[in-house]
């Protein structure tokens, strides 16, 4: 079941980079590059982990690679808030 899942949530994921992809191409703004290229690696992540194994999914190396997908979306919205000067 979890192995499932996890092909739904890598699925998913890189359905929603297409669509960040897309909108990325249309308007130019690295917000949505942002995204995309965070769900991407999401998605990639999750492909390996389910490649894996469910149980290494606290092992350093999904872990970074996570808190750079996320990372990338802390980058996105701040870059988008920050005052323009």
């Amino acid at each position: 079941m979890s192995q499932m899942l996890m092909g739904a949530i890598a699925a998913l994921s890189l359905v929603a980079a297409l669509f960040f992809f897309r909108f990325w191409r249309r308007s130019g703004d690295r917000f949505f590059l942002y995204f995309a290229l965070s769900f991407a690696i999401e998605g990639a992540n999750r492909i390996a982990l389910g490649l894996v194994g469910p149980a290494s999914e606290t092992e350093p190396l999904f872990y970074g690679i996570r808190v750079l997908a996320y990372g990338l979306i802390v980058v996105a919205i701040w870059q988008k808030n920050r005052p323009r000067g």
